[in-house]
C-alpha cells in the first residue's frame, strides 16, 4: 500500500516577473542586426541565466526578437543562434535590464 501523498507546496521560483518591463522590451526592434521583422516578442535567454529547459528565466533576462527569430532561438538552440547572428544574448539582456525604466522592479527590491 502506498503512503499518502504530501500536501502540494506553493511553487516559489524566486524568479522576477515584471510584465511592464516585457512590454517595454517589445517596443524595440529585433536584436538580430539588420532585421526589421515584426511582431516583436520578449524572448527569454535561458543559457547562463536562472532559467532551464523546464523553467522560464526571470524577466530581467528578456531581449527583443521578431517572432521568426524567437522561434529560431528555440529550434536552433541559443548557442548556435548567437553564433549565427554574432550577438551575445546575455549582454543584450543585461543592457535591456540596465536601461529599463522598470529596472528597480527587476532587482527584486
Amino acid at each position: 500500500m502506498l503512503p499518502p501523498m504530501l500536501p502540494k507546496k506553493p511553487r516559489r521560483t524566486g524568479r522576477i516577473r515584471c510584465p511592464v518591463h516585457l512590454a517595454w522590451v517589445r517596443k524595440h526592434r529585433c536584436c538580430v542586426p539588420g532585421c526589421l521583422g515584426e511582431p516583436i516578442e520578449a524572448a527569454h535567454v535561458r543559457v547562463g541565466t536562472d532559467g532551464s529547459m523546464g523553467a522560464k528565466p526571470g524577466d530581467q533576462w528578456a531581449i527583443s526578437l521578431c517572432a521568426g527569430h524567437h522561434e529560431m532561438q528555440h529550434t536552433d538552440g541559443e548557442l548556435e543562434f548567437q553564433k549565427r547572428y554574432g550577438i551575445d544574448m546575455i549582454e543584450l539582456a543585461k543592457e535591456f535590464a540596465a536601461k529599463s525604466p522598470y529596472r528597480d522592479k527587476l532587482r527584486g527590491d
